[in-house]
Order: structure tokens, then C-alpha cells, then sequence
């Protein structure tokens, strides 16, 4: 039997079977509070690609997609909200998608991104098409309908910039660093520099244990 406690957490890319949902490495949710139900069915909504959604109807467009990065952590009840407000339009007279209308109505705001490293808080909402910069932080109950750039704490509804992480220029030694991208054992040999905001040992670790490493394996 699975175990459900808050103490569990589960890592979503081993379960999830929807071919629009993109999941990097380690990226967990937490699933206590909504009940145990699963990622695909609780926490992205209106996402044509399951098997019953291809039994009930043919799209009439492509599907947009959830891409999600490497090692985020995504708190219980968290949503997505995906495809379904794509055929209420409020630019014209009715926002009323009629039966036999929806291609007509049909506006698509894009794929749905989150970068690597980010920490979405419980029942956050994600709305269609918007894109999370690496590292970004969303606050609980937060209702995101913008983009939020990298290392940017937001909160509220609709959710606004509380904080910035890191200056500018300190965003780009991280993204230049990317250690979600580095191999799994030098993630473990660096983890005490990952958790501190020594940003030069940081670069200094890069340089010559993780550039210096693939330099040492061309030679």
C-alpha cells in the first residue's frame, strides 16, 4: 500500500503517463492534503492527453503542454490550471463558449513552464501559459497570471513581486552555474556550498571541479 503522510513526498516524473507533461530530475509533490490523489489527477487541470480524454473527443488544436524542471518542489493542493479558459474569449461581445464554436473561439496562451529549482507553496494556483524563471519562489494561495522572473519571491492574488532572491548579476552566476544540470554525485560532493549563499565558492566549485571534470574527460 502507498503511503500517504506529510512526511512522504513523491517524485512525479516516476508516475506521470500524460504525453503533454514534461517533468525534470527530482522534481517531488507533496499529496497528504489533497487526499493522496495523484499529480495528473489533482493538480493540473484541463489537460487533454489521458487515454479517456482521447476516448470522449478528437482536439480540434494542437494541446498546450506543462513543462516543469529539475528539482522543484511542489507543496500539496498546488494547481495548474491548463487549457480549459482557452475558448472564453473577452475580447468579444460574450465570454459564452456555444456548442459547435470552439475552434472559432479557441485562443491558446501558449505552454506552461516552470524552471528548475523552483518552490510553489500549498494550493498555489499556476495560471495558462505563464513561465517561472529558475529558482523562483511562489507564495501559499498565491494565484500566478503573470510571469514571474528568476530568484523572485511573489505572493497574493493575483500574485506580485515580494522580493528578489539575488541581485541581477548574482541571477547570472546562478544560471551560469546551473547545478541542476550537473551529474547526481557532483550535486553530492558540492551540497554544502548548494546549501549555503557562498556564491563564490559556488563559482570556484564550477570552474574546477565541474568544468575542470569534463575538461579532464576530452583529455
Amino acid at each position: 500500500m502507498e503511503k500517504n503522510h506529510w512526511f512522504y513526498t513523491r517524485i512525479i516524473k516516476d508516475e506521470v503517463t500524460n504525453e503533454n507533461i514534461e517533468v525534470g530530475e527530482g522534481t517531488y509533490y507533496s499529496a497528504y492534503y489533497q487526499g493522496g490523489k495523484k499529480f495528473e489527477e489533482f493538480n493540473v487541470r484541463y489537460l487533454y492527453g489521458r487515454e479517456e480524454d482521447r476516448e470522449l473527443a478528437t482536439l480540434l488544436w494542437e494541446p498546450d503542454k506543462l513543462r516543469i524542471g529539475k528539482y522543484c518542489s511542489i507543496a500539496s493542493g498546488a494547481v495548474f490550471l491548463l487549457g480549459g479558459n482557452h475558448t472564453h474569449r473577452m475580447d468579444w461581445v460574450t465570454v459564452y463558449p456555444f456548442k459547435g464554436t470552439s475552434k472559432k473561439a479557441y485562443e491558446s496562451k501558449g505552454d506552461t513552464v516552470v524552471g528548475n529549482d523552483v518552490w510553489i507553496g500549498m494550493e498555489a494556483m499556476v495560471m495558462p501559459g505563464v513561465k517561472i524563471g529558475d529558482g523562483a519562489v511562489v507564495a501559499a494561495r498565491s494565484v500566478v497570471t503573470k510571469d514571474i522572473p528568476p530568484y523572485t519571491v511573489v505572493g497574493g492574488n493575483p500574485a506580485k513581486v515580494i522580493k528578489e532572491r539575488y541581485t541581477l548579476e548574482e541571477v547570472s552566476i546562478l544560471q551560469r552555474v546551473s547545478w541542476w544540470n550537473w551529474k547526481e554525485e557532483d550535486i553530492e560532493r558540492g551540497m554544502e556550498i548548494l546549501q549555503s549563499r557562498d556564491l563564490k565558492k559556488l563559482e570556484k566549485f564550477y570552474e574546477n571541479e565541474i568544468l575542470g571534470g569534463l575538461r579532464d574527460e576530452k583529455c
